[in-house]
């Protein structure tokens, strides 16, 4: 999802509680915050030496020990009112893609991308993924395309980037 799908789905489901949930069944607190938000440009050189350069939108959340056990979750109004303002400080790239930045003492912390949405009883609900990484210079590096490169099959000169 790009910045500019984010804001929209936001604007569109302003009344409504905003829930993240960053692996299946697994919901960030009701206790989280957005504490900050990142602008951000990668400028990349693949392992076939190809180079390449994007930017994202990267929204952290962080659970408050202090407001465990809060009742309400944010709203997606709030959260609009956030990026908004931040929009106003520092100017989005609205095609950049949107990840979310989370994690806790039972997940690791990743960049999640937002793969679809939920609305349900009052609640807008993203749902996040942790997106593998990738070889991009498959054919330079002499990966097929559609080979699944396990763990264990990632030894020197095998292949596996």
């Amino acid at each position: 999802m790009n910045t500019s799908d984010f804001i929209t789905l936001l604007a569109e489901h302003q009344g409504k509680s905003l829930l993240f949930e960053y692996t299946p069944g697994m919901l960030v607190g009701t206790n989280y915050h957005i504490t900050e938000v990142k602008h951000t440009t990668i400028d990349a050189v693949d392992c076939g030496g190809n180079t390449d350069a994007w930017k994202e939108t990267i929204i952290q959340l962080w659970e408050s020990p202090s407001e465990l056990g809060k009742p309400d979750y944010m709203s997606a109004y709030k959260a609009l009112g956030i990026l908004k303002k931040v929009g106003t400080m520092k100017a989005y790239d609205m095609d950049a893609p949107v990840k979310i930045e989370y994690g806790n003492t039972m997940f690791h912390t990743a960049h999640l991308h937002v793969n679809d949405f939920e609305v349900k009883e009052g609640q807008l609900i993203l749902k996040l993924a942790v997106q593998p990484t990738d070889c991009k210079a498959k054919e330079t590096c002499g990966v097929p395309e559609t080979a699944q490169v396990e763990d264990t099959s990632c030894a020197p000169g095998s292949g596996c980037c």
